[in-house]
């Protein structure tokens, strides 16, 4: 992913702040730890990367708003994102972990958290713990149409995260099945979702056009690994103008209703719009 690396938590910092001097609407935090387990210890622990990352993010650069992927498949040694039994994700003990999750990042600074598990319940669940932890106020943004994609590649070989056996279908969404996308937003808004997301963007443009038709919450969309890495090997190959392109893509991604957009291009994309 060209421009992009692992970063330590001072030049997280670095980045943020560049983030907010750039007028950017925040940042999402994602955490890889030095070691993983099949507890997934490391997303959950009080002294974990992306918890710490967020405490020095706070103090140095107030005001920028920090999200955080909530989820277990950068911190188990297996690769999948929830409890395994007997080869397959337990569903309902995978939410104890995500509901702990969350509150840690509640306490660490995070002023919204994004569940990208696709566990049924998980957004009730965080709600709920969230709630009797204090944190009324922190928001959820939903992954509540996260499919089963090609294009998430690139970044699960830089977060060595790829499922070790198996794969994710079981969990996350087949890509012709629109209709129970739907569903499963409505169900998160149910739930106490705050936001709801469609990832990947593109090759979902018409379930975004759908959702901000349908639901009166904030709309977002992920552009994600592979659709940057898939635009910048085209550039680098001189078959596509990089700034046309870019800004093409995420105009694309705002017209179909898609209010956030999370995505690789933002520094870039900000410096063209000021």
């Amino acid at each position: 992913m060209p421009g992009h690396a692992q970063l330590s938590i001072d030049n997280v910092v670095r980045e943020c702040e560049e983030a907010r001097s750039l007028g950017l609407g925040g940042v999402i935090l994602f955490g890889l730890p030095e070691s993983k387990d099949e507890q997934a210890s490391g997303a959950y622990a009080a002294d974990g990367i992306v918890q710490r990352a967020l405490r020095a993010v706070r103090a140095e650069v107030p005001g920028l708003l920090l999200i955080t992927d909530v989820c277990n498949c950068e911190y188990t040694s297996h690769g999948h994102c929830g409890v395994m039994v007997d080869g397959d994700v337990d569903n309902d003990r995978t939410l104890q972990w995500l509901a702990r999750t969350a509150v840690s990042h509640a306490e660490a600074g995070a002023g919204v958290v994004a569940p990208s598990d696709m566990m049924d319940g998980r957004v009730a669940a965080i709600r709920t713990a969230l709630d009797q932890a204090g944190f009324v106020k922190t928001a959820i943004l939903a992954y509540a149409a996260k499919f089963a994609s090609a294009f998430y590649g690139p970044f699960r070989e830089a977060a060595d995260s790829a499922p070790q056996f198996g794969d994710r279908r079981t969990y996350q969404m087949d890509p012709a099945n629109g209709r129970e996308a739907l569903k499963e937003m409505q169900f998160d808004l149910e739930e106490g979702a705050d936001m709801l997301m469609v990832k990947p963007a593109m090759p979902y443009l018409d379930l975004i056009r759908q959702a901000r038709d349908r639901f009166d919450v904030p709309i977002a969309a992920y552009q994600v690994s592979g659709e940057y890495s898939m635009i910048m090997a085209a550039v680098e190959r001189g078959w596509m103008d990089y700034e046309r392109t870019m800004m093409e893509t995420l105009t694309s991604i705002h017209r179909a209703g898609a209010g956030m957009i999370l995505n690789y291009f933002a520094k870039d994309a900000a410096k063209l719009l000021s």
